[in-house]
């Protein structure tokens, strides 16, 4: 019958030292998590005060809505009429274009990288997917309207589509250079490796029973694929898509380059057009100060446009989830 002798000297001291470590880390961590809640939430009460004057004049709604922007140029009041929906537009339709493109490709590629690459390159093509990712949007930017845009997607890709498609209104001429869906193209490049990094680690987390015992009833790579692994890891791509998504909303330089800079609503990809991030980064420099109430106005729709994209990804993601039993979160 063994006898339990009580705690050493060092053993006790180790004892009493994690015991007021504990509640430090604690206190620390909830610190660190408060501290972000509290920046995010004076960054949106004081652009908001900022536009307060523009959404009082528009209302918010009108101000959302509204098609026409003429900023004034006075000190004290609101001289200008100010509509953003062709920024919000702008912005809706780049990113849906991204995000359409990237997602096959994203899932294809992490695929690839996870189930049918050979190993010796596995590793590679992993480190190229990551430093792919790390490339500032300004040299993306330069990139597509210096080189990809003139020698790639005007002659290749806008013009052919305009002459095959053109009685369709979403790609009906004239074609421009920068456009709608230069932009979002070049986006889907950017974004692409983020969610091929997402995707590479939510397949690898994915469990390995479930493939083994799908192999041991006789189905081929392709139905693991398509009915154990995909199905598996649904909340997981539905999470990164959405980390994909905010990305392209968010982007500023390379829309910048690639959309035209147009101040108008325009049904057809292959036209110019404008976005909110752009459009803030084009003209705050020389802006009157009643135009920076009204990009401040721009920047809090921004903000609730993609607190609206964040709030339906983490339902998407709870939801899936549940009925995955959370294999790939």
């Amino acid at each position: 019958m063994s006898v339990l002798t009580p705690p050493s000297g060092p053993e006790l001291r180790n004892r009493s030292r994690g015991r007021f470590a504990d509640p430090i880390f604690r206190w620390t961590m909830a610190i660190a998590a408060t501290t972000v809640l509290i920046i995010l939430a004076l960054m949106v009460i004081r652009t908001t005060q900022d536009a307060m004057p523009i959404f009082q004049k528009e209302g918010f709604f009108g101000f959302l809505f509204g098609q026409d922007w003429e900023a004034g140029y006075s000190r004290n009041e609101i001289t200008g009429t100010y509509g953003a929906w062709p920024f919000i537009y702008g912005t809706l339709v780049t990113s849906l274009i991204a995000i359409v493109i990237a997602l096959p490709l994203a899932i294809a590629v992490a695929l690839y990288l996870t189930q049918l690459a050979p190993n010796r390159l596995r590793g590679p093509l992993s480190y190229s997917v990551e430093l792919l990712a790390a490339v500032p949007s300004i040299i993306f930017g330069m990139w597509g309207f210096f080189w990809f845009m003139p020698n790639v997607l005007r002659p290749y890709v806008l013009e052919p589509l305009a002459d095959v498609f053109g009685w369709f209104f979403l790609l009906d001429g004239p074609v421009f250079g920068t456009s709608y869906l230069s932009a979002g193209i070049v986006l889907a490049i950017m974004i692409l490796p983020i969610m091929t990094a997402i995707f590479r680690e939510v397949f690898l987390v994915n469990p390995i029973e479930q493939q083994h015992a799908a192999y041991g009833l006789g189905a081929t790579r392709f139905e693991v694929i398509r009915k154990v692994i995909l199905p598996s890891s649904l909340s997981g791509i539905v999470g990164g898509s959405m980390l994909g998504l905010g990305r392209a909303l968010g982007e500023t330089v390379a829309v910048l380059f690639l959309i035209g800079s147009t101040q108008k609503v325009s049904s057809s990809l292959v036209q110019g057009g404008d976005s909110m991030a752009a459009h803030i980064a084009a003209t705050f420099q020389d802006a009157a100060p009643e135009a920076i109430r009204g990009l401040m106005a721009i920047g809090v729709a921004l903000f609730v446009v993609t607190m609206i994209v964040n709030v339906v990804a983490r339902l998407i993601v709870w939801r899936l989830g549940r009925m995955t039993g959370d294999s790939a979160v």
